[in-house]
């Protein structure tokens, strides 16, 4: 029994890491590659009469990590339930 409960925190754990990794690294993407690294390509397209890389920087960015904020909270109640935790 107790080696059942160690064994379905590891499995939790495991899935929380990876889920936070893979939100952060899209995170990342986003706000990093998209607001510096390919604002010159993405200047081509326009939101609203403002370039679109300049608007990655200044508005996309923050609404991509509101909907990253929902979904992680969406995951993880998925992911207590699957493992039983009550949070």
């Amino acid at each position: 029994m107790i080696d059942d409960q160690v064994e379905n925190r590891a499995l939790y754990w495991r899935a929380t890491k990876r889920l936070t990794v893979c939100l952060l690294l899209i995170w990342f993407i986003v706000s990093f590659g998209a607001g510096i690294l390919f604002r010159d390509a993405l200047d081509n397209f326009s939101i609203g009469g403002a370039p679109f890389g300049f608007w990655m920087a200044q508005n996309g960015s923050i609404y991509i990590f509101v909907l990253l904020i929902i979904i992680y909270c969406i995951q993880m109640t998925r992911l207590e339930r699957k493992f039983g935790i009550k949070g």
